[in-house]
């Protein structure tokens, strides 16, 4: 008999090796390099890196390669890029606190709330017109993932304009943290009724014990966490081994997200939550003796995970799918239901101030928009997945499209009448 072949007859993709910590780590290597590479090109062209990220991976997961098919589906990168989402909203929320939240000024609350308000509007009638076969609460979705702002393009914008201290500024940034809230608030409302519509019928009574179980528990959270987390972080500060800080802050997020869930409420809440609570005293005795920060500290965990999620979401949009008129109609409806009712705020800015610079700048989307898309993917309605492929790219490209025309709109804007950085700060009406 002539002897064995020294080859293996095994057709497995030489990606699939016999440990798949090695394949995930391959995965997680390709999708680094590739985040870094967008988020490079991204910066040169002043745009967010974000933005990079999201367009390297929409175009890697068009391309007709099976490695880049497996990556975008496997279980244990997806799992990573969830986590990510945790970091990246407790990550804002850290950008904030619950005092910032209670001090934007009335003119910051106005604009968020008429924003978000008039945005779920025209996005619910743009979702019911281009999707009529899709349920209400589909509709609600759709309207909700284009309701949140994300404020960084505007800020840069602000900021090399040399207007980041104008009154205008102020407004808008303090718009931003009213308008993370609501946009985080309605997700959790939204995903826990769709949740529960496939197990009992949703009516006006269950959608308002959903809202009020969604803001006491944001209440209790803040309360009790305002509480215990000093104790906690005080704990912690007698531990000498390195990264007790990050320790503490991860644990605290995790642990809130956690509770969130069981009140059933999306676990993204709790971790932005957990973010609000926590203030830069909770590190005062890790920084005096000569640690960094929490936010320092939080860097490198980011700067790894939360591409994950970008990329990821990237890899799932269908470029293709742009192509049939039906989704290329989907996108230009909701991109117009985006831009034009975040205009609308410009009806509650502060007299004198510059009311359309206000509006442009709350028109880009962002993370939250994206949390949203993601979500739609998994969250399950009348038996099949809240969102096909067609909708889900929908929704990125708006992103995608807001992200872009935003800094335009502002420049020329700005171009029109600079605006001045103010010397002394006073309270906005």
């Amino acid at each position: 008999m002539p002897p064995a072949s020294s080859h293996s007859s095994d057709t497995r993709p030489m990606w699939t090796t016999s440990d798949p910590v090695s394949r995930i780590g391959l995965f997680i290597a390709i999708i680094l390099i590739a985040a870094k590479v967008g988020g490079d090109i991204a910066s040169r062209v002043k745009q967010p890196p974000v933005l990079g990220e999201l367009v390297v991976g929409t175009l890697l997961g068009s391309l007709p390669i099976p490695f880049f098919q497996h990556l975008r589906m496997d279980a244990s990168v997806d799992m990573l890029g969830r986590i990510g989402v945790l970091v990246l909203l407790f990550e804002v929320g850290l950008d904030s606190t619950v005092r910032d939240v209670m001090r934007v000024g009335i003119a910051s609350a106005r604009v968020a709330v008429l924003g978000t308000g008039f945005t779920m509007v025209a996005g619910w009638i743009a979702a019911r017109a281009m999707m009529p076969t899709s349920g209400t609460l589909v509709h609600l979705f759709v309207a909700a993932a284009i309701a949140a702002t994300s404020i960084g393009v505007s800020a840069r914008v602000l900021r090399d304009a040399g207007a980041s201290g104008s009154r205008e500024a102020r407004v808008i940034l303090g718009a931003a943290v009213i308008d993370d809230v609501l946009g985080l608030l309605i997700l959790s409302i939204v995903s826990a009724a769709i949740a529960q519509a496939g197990t009992a019928t949703v009516t006006p009574l269950s959608v308002g014990l959903l809202v009020g179980r969604t803001v006491g528990f944001l209440v209790v959270a803040l309360l009790v966490g305002t509480k215990l987390s000093p104790v906690l972080f005080t704990a912690f500060a007698h531990l000498r081994t390195d990264g007790a800080l990050l320790a503490a802050g991860l644990s605290f997020c995790f642990v809130v997200a956690w509770a969130s869930d069981l009140a059933g409420l999306a676990p993204l809440v709790g971790a932005f939550a957990a973010g609000l609570i926590l203030e830069e005293s909770h590190s005062r005795v890790f920084v005096q003796r000569g640690e960094r920060s929490l936010r320092d500290r939080m860097e490198p965990i980011t700067s790894w995970l939360v591409p994950i999620f970008f990329v990821l979401v990237g890899m799932r949009a269908d470029l293709w799918s742009l192509r049939h008129p039906a989704t290329l109609g989907l996108v230009i409806a909701l991109l117009v239901a985006a831009v034009v009712g975040k205009l609308a705020c410009a009806v509650g800015a502060p007299r004198g101030s510059d009311r359309m610079a206000i509006a442009f700048a709350m028109i880009p989307r962002g993370e939250v928009s994206l949390v949203f898309a993601s979500l739609g993917l998994s969250l399950h309605f009348r038996d099949r997945p809240l969102l096909d492929a067609r909708q889900y790219s929908a929704l990125v490209t708006v992103v995608l499209l807001t992200t872009l025309v935003t800094p335009l709109a502002l420049r020329w804007r700005l171009g029109r009448g600079v605006l001045a950085d103010e010397p002394t700060p006073r309270r906005i009406r």
